[in-house]
């Protein structure tokens, strides 16, 4: 029984860390999840880095094509978004 009662303060550490630390990252990083892959042609982004520009084309193997001045594009992980600053109304 005394051996138990040394695992119970470890336990509550823990319990303690995972409610306060590793479960609000976790929904963190799915909603980032989300915001990449809701990105479409006309959002305005922010990258990692801290370039901003409009997303011009969004290709299947996890790039987008960013054009940050008038005919300046840049190819971007889509993963390093950091935000995007506004959307765009779905087409119809």
């Amino acid at each position: 029984m005394a051996g138990i009662e040394q695992f119970i303060p470890l336990i509550l550490i823990f319990a303690i860390m995972y409610f306060l630390l590793i479960r609000p990252q976790q929904k963190k990083v799915k909603e980032h999840a989300a915001m990449v892959k809701a990105l479409r042609r006309g959002d305005q982004v922010v990258t990692q880095g801290g370039i901003i520009g409009k997303v011009v084309k969004v290709k299947d193997d996890g790039e987008l094509e960013v054009e940050v001045a008038d005919g300046v594009k840049i190819r971007v992980i889509q993963s390093t978004i950091a935000t995007v600053m506004s959307k765009t109304e779905p087409a119809k």
